[in-house]
């Protein structure tokens, strides 16, 4: 890995960053998934979920390096039963949501660090769309006569990963904060949060 850093054009990889930043700070699957976390648990818990969305990016970067999203890519009954597990998955956040009291610290509506952590890096783990994403960006900005492509894929997969999840959190945060704001009206918000939930599982489903 060394030797790529050192044979990878700086040029190059400077392009990729700013071409990521470009994706990660335009709203998203997974920027509304840390806004409606935040919106529901606060500042704490937007961070967490975005934390928990870039450790679902580093698994497809991960299985890309591999090759094994290209093996899953190359069976749509695969992509088809990831996507349905997803949607399923989203929908039961959004009716739990839904459910749920006011998000105050240790109510019955809280959510917990972890817990946020957990949700955010399954609903990245279990969208499809993530998968074809990686197999069609990253490839764009290798060469064979740079280093072992695989290489390559894990460098700009943990950079595209890293600038992603803090960008993210960064959303989780600001929209924390306002929920904070109107935590009078957090249960107004919980259902809010619910209904982006629901939206995300539905956007998974039919796009």
């Amino acid at each position: 890995m060394w030797d790529l850093l050192q044979t990878y054009p700086a040029t190059q990889l400077a392009a990729f960053t700013v071409a990521g930043l470009a994706l990660n700070l335009t709203p998203g699957a997974d920027v509304m998934f840390a806004t409606a976390s935040g919106l529901r648990g606060g500042p704490k818990a937007g961070m967490a979920a975005g934390l928990g969305v870039g450790l679902g990016g580093a698994l497809h970067v991960s299985l890309a390096a591999l090759g094994l999203s290209a093996l899953i890519a190359a069976h749509p009954a695969a992509l088809t039963a990831i996507r349905w597990i997803g949607a399923a998955y989203l929908l039961w956040l959004a009716v739990a949501s839904w459910r749920s009291g006011p998000a105050t610290a240790g109510g019955n509506g809280a959510l917990s660090t972890m817990s946020a952590i957990r949700r955010g890096f399954l609903a990245n783990a279990l969208n499809p769309k993530v998968i074809l994403f990686i197999l069609a960006f990253l490839p764009q900005f290798t060469n064979p006569a740079w280093g072992p492509v695989w290489q390559q894929i894990v460098l700009l997969g943990a950079v595209f990963t890293v600038t992603g999840t803090l960008v993210t959190m960064g959303y989780g945060a600001l929209a924390g904060a306002l929920g904070q704001r109107l935590v009078r009206r957090m249960s107004v918000l919980n259902k809010v949060a619910g209904v982006m939930f629901a939206g995300l599982a539905a956007r998974l489903v039919w796009e």
